[in-house]
């Protein structure tokens, strides 16, 4: 994911279309895989456990880089599933040149190391870093404007790796039982596709088939080759940027300030649609190209001189609101979409179990191979009793944690919290069944009105982020945990390895996340507005609080009627695309995707448009190859720039400072 926040723009990531060649391979050699599937204890294997925690780390570092730079985070699954199968194919060609034999690796265990992984880098993506956790610091809320209503000196707590990491633990953890007991009706009653995770299960089931072996070995070298080539230029750069504004990122290629070129950007450019990159260059040159300059223009009479830009009451104000008022226009109107179509498939399948007189006949209108996948899946069933045990247990625990924590949020909305979860999760992992869309971040953003409103101007601001903290990360977890079962479903592999391997990503992600945040957090600027690290979603968040508790009593002059205004036009331009023929609707931009740049900045809307010029080309002269190599190459450039990050933040904290200061100057 566009967060737009990160996991907001996780239905835009592109799906390799030459999976579509692997299909009818696979189910010929899927009944000769269901008589030799090894028992779910053997899934979980010590190398698995120890590639996935290799690559949650790595994906932890690259994905916390992009949340603190523009909250633009693409799907990585895919590509996670990638590296688990280099990773481990690398280890047995090692151990197999010392002379020791090493088990076979199966696609159980590819499926078990990439459901690990993901659920590890998945807590640095949506545990709130750039978002409603940052949103408490003292750096935020003087962005916020310290004589601003509702914005109060005691709603602040400065980031620490204790605080974050319990919160994490005792918030994530209840999300995975939310919705283990519907496991059966999600994918195998209602049928839903989970594209996610359909995609990288077919992915999964042709790297272990003998033609996809050949496949997966093309895409290794690519991997390989671009990352070698991404982390050494970014290694290379380091040396010329010995000052402010220094280096080859400065490079003038369009003008001094158009282009600040990066390998991460490219690369998710490569992944992202199309019509994602276009709007972002869309909402670039509409907010810095043109509303922006003319507001600035406008400065004594719409707001005073006197003000600085990062005031909440000068310009920065309108870049907030009119980025909230596209979110939320989106946002609502994709939750409203969303709900519409659930409660229409929902009634769809009940009309159609009725009509069905014997299950015998809805049995035989399977096919063989779906009828072992779902025996496979109901085999391995987990006891009712023990998920509804497990998750009043651990919504006890956070009922009484969270207020210790965070006095502002009283004891009984979080009761009302997780009564209401399961609920919540259901329509949520329903929609992403349906959509692929996960909501969560809609989901907590109700909560956090709700809670801001009822805590009142003291508490409200606490209570709010808090409390979207808590929704979004029981929605988003049970969610994510569906795309996973529905993965595991494909590829044979048992529901109680998926969900033990999830629950140990989880855990490994609770540690894991905070400390990369601090690694960022120490070593960088993180928060400063005219930085690179400018966390733009923390400012974000802590408005939309103080919205929640003041009401619109405190922008600036004109500030509510643009927003009034964008968020029209949000829900007008989601009408639009799906009112129009598809010809024309592909053409309409997205409002979620236009809302970054509106905040974040221009700069890397030309790095996504490049990543989308890339595969355009190369599409042109060669699809069948470009659809092949298009993820490989995509993963390496963002894997090489995004692992240098690890020792760069190092050598910042050991204040070891590069040698050379590289500057471009208008003549």
């Amino acid at each position: 994911m566009a967060h737009s926040n990160s996991e907001e723009m996780r239905d835009i990531a592109r799906v390799n279309p030459v999976i579509e060649e692997m299909e009818l391979e696979q189910i010929q050699e899927q009944e000769e895989d269901t008589k030799r599937i090894p028992p779910w204890t053997k899934h979980m294997t010590i190398r698995g456990l120890i590639v996935s925690l290799a690559i949650g780390i790595m994906y932890s570092v690259i994905v916390m880089k992009l949340n603190l730079t523009t909250g633009l985070v693409p799907n990585l699954n895919v590509s996670a599933a990638l590296l688990a199968f280099v990773f481990v194919r690398t280890w047995i060609k090692l151990l197999h040149k010392a002379g020791i034999v090493s088990t076979p690796f199966t696609r159980q265990e590819n499926t078990i190391i990439q459901t690990c992984a993901t659920a590890c880098y998945s807590i640095a993506v949506g545990g709130g870093f750039g978002s409603y956790l940052l949103g408490f610091n003292r750096k935020t809320y003087l962005q916020a404007g310290v004589d601003t209503p509702g914005n109060n000196p005691n709603s602040t707590k400065e980031p620490e790796i204790g605080w974050m990491t319990g919160f994490l633990f005792v918030s994530c953890f209840v999300g995975l039982l939310a919705l283990v007991p519907l496991r059966k009706i999600m994918v195998i009653d209602y049928k839903l596709t989970y594209p996610s995770g359909t995609a990288t299960a077919v992915l999964i089931n042709g790297f272990h088939s003998s033609k996809g072996n050949k496949m997966a070995k093309k895409q290794v070298r690519g991997f390989v080759k671009y990352f070698s080539f991404s982390f050494l230029w970014a290694f290379f750069q380091w040396f010329f940027t010995g000052g402010d504004l220094c280096g080859f990122v400065q490079f003038p290629t369009f003008g001094l300030k158009a282009w600040k070129n990066s390998m991460t950007y490219i690369g998710a450019g490569m992944i992202c649609s199309h019509l994602v990159n276009l709007s972002l260059l869309l909402g670039a040159v509409l907010s810095w190209g043109i509303m922006w300059p003319l507001i600035s223009g406008l400065k004594g009479e719409w707001f005073p001189k006197t003000l600085p830009e990062s005031s909440m009451k000068s310009l920065n104000s309108y870049k907030v609101f009119v980025s909230i008022a596209l979110i939320l226009g989106d946002g609502l109107y994709n939750f409203l979409k969303v709900a519409y179509f659930t409660g229409k498939n929902i009634q769809a399948a009940r009309t159609r179990n009725n009509n069905i007189n014997t299950t015998s006949d809805n049995q035989n209108s399977q096919s063989l191979d779906d009828l072992q996948r779902n025996e496979i899946f109901i085999r391995e069933s987990f006891p009712l009793w023990l998920a509804c045990v497990g998750y009043i247990i651990f919504s006890i625990i956070s009922i009484i944690i969270i207020p210790l924590m965070f006095p502002q949020l009283k004891w009984y909305f979080v009761v009302v919290a997780y009564l209401l979860a399961p609920i919540l999760s259901f329509c949520n992992a329903y929609g992403a069944g349906l959509t692929d869309m996960n909501m969560a971040y809609n989901y907590g953003k109700v909560a956090l009105f709700v809670l801001a409103a009822l805590s009142g101007k003291e508490n409200g601001v606490v209570a709010g982020l808090v409390g979207c903290g808590l929704i979004k990360s029981i929605v988003s977890i049970s969610s994510d945990l569906m795309h996973d079962f529905k993965t595991g479903h494909l590829t044979l592999t048992s529901p109680r390895s998926m969900l033990l391997s999830q629950a140990i990503g989880t855990a490994i992600g609770c540690v894991v996340a905070p400390l990369s945040f601090f690694l960022f957090y120490k070593a960088f600027d993180v928060g400063n507005p005219d930085r690179e690290y400018k966390a733009p979603y923390a400012i974000v968040y802590r408005n939309m609080a103080i919205l929640g508790v003041q009401g619109f009593s405190a922008l600036p002059r004109h500030c509510l009627q643009l927003c009034y205004g964008f968020f029209a036009f949000a829900i007008a331009a989601n009408l639009l695309r799906d009112l129009s023929p598809k010809k024309i609707g592909k053409w309409i931009p997205l409002p979620m995707a236009m809302a970054v740049p509106f905040l974040v900045g221009a700069y890397f809307a030309i790095d996504m448009c490049v990543g989308s010029l890339i595969v355009f080309v190369w599409q042109k002269l060669n699809k069948k190859k470009a659809d092949l190599m298009i993820p490989a190459v995509a993963s390496g450039l963002i894997c090489g720039d995004g692992l240098w990050i690890l020792p760069s933040s190092i050598l910042a904290l050991a204040k070891i400072r590069p040698p050379i200061c590289m500057k471009f100057l208008a003549s």
